[in-house]
């Protein structure tokens, strides 16, 4: 079997965020096999059509703000039966102009933007990731993600976005900033779940993965040897090391 690109198996699922692919998914999750695909479609667009009829969005959305389908909270991007959760986003807003008549350099700006937009998210009850932002935004998903970060580490605090949530992509700076605010900063593991929009039950798992890279660090184990026996990522652990050899070992 032919491989798809790299672009549909990225992206192809991006589509189920409209309202249209959305009904269909339902008929298709909780009536499967009653409907066939045309009439699961013709059900959805006369749904959409009596919905635009009745709820106009120019009576739900303020000018400089817009409608998402962002993935409900109660679910994971990796379920099969995934739910999504409409919000609405205020992408830009009085202060983003004050920004801009200040000329405040452009990747400060959409540091505000994308702070401000996962934030309202998850307020909402709805999650965004970096690959929903980067469709918003028409940016790509690696600047999103380095825009992200650079806002979290000079507010030292950790956005409600997918990858920390659910453990998912490449993020990895969160788990060093919940083990340095318990370590170093000396927090209870309440304080960093509530500061970080984490569980509890993740801070806890990633203070004791802290302590198991400790334990090898300190027997001298090298981060091979720490990467097979503990399954964590090598960034990772590279990040425990940095906390370990900074802020923990007596110098």
């Amino acid at each position: 079997m032919n491989r798809q690109p790299d672009g549909i198996r990225k992206y192809r699922t991006a589509h189920d965020r409209f309202l249209k692919e959305e009904i269909v998914n339902f008929f298709n999750r909780e009536f499967s096999g009653y409907f066939g695909p045309i009439i699961c479609e013709n059900i959805a667009e006369a749904l959409v059509e009596l919905f635009n009829q009745h709820v106009p969005q120019t009576d739900r959305i303020r000018h400089g703000q817009m409608l998402w389908n962002a993935l409900d909270s109660t679910t994971r991007a990796d379920s099969p039966n995934r739910k999504h959760k409409a919000v609405v986003l205020s992408m830009v807003t009085h202060d983003d102009i004050a920004l801009f008549e200040k000329q405040v350099p452009m990747p400060k700006i959409r540091e505000q933007v994308v702070a401000r937009i996962i934030k309202e998210a998850y307020q909402q009850g709805g999650i965004l990731s970096m690959r929903d932002i980067s469709l918003m935004l028409t940016i790509n998903a690696q600047t999103i993600s380095m825009t992200r970060a650079k806002y979290e580490a000079d507010n030292q605090t950790v956005l409600p976005h997918q990858g920390v949530l659910h453990d998912m992509g490449s993020t990895i700076t969160h788990k060093k900033q919940i083990v340095f605010k318990h370590i170093v900063e000396k927090k209870s593991t309440l304080t960093v779940a509530r500061e970080t929009n984490h569980s509890q039950a993740a801070v806890d798992r990633y203070i004791n993965d802290y302590r198991r890279v400790k334990t090898l660090v300190d027997d001298n184990k090298n981060i091979d040897f720490i990467h097979l026996t503990t399954n964590i990522a090598k960034p990772v652990i590279k990040q425990y090391q940095d906390i370990i050899n900074n802020y923990v070992k007596e110098r």
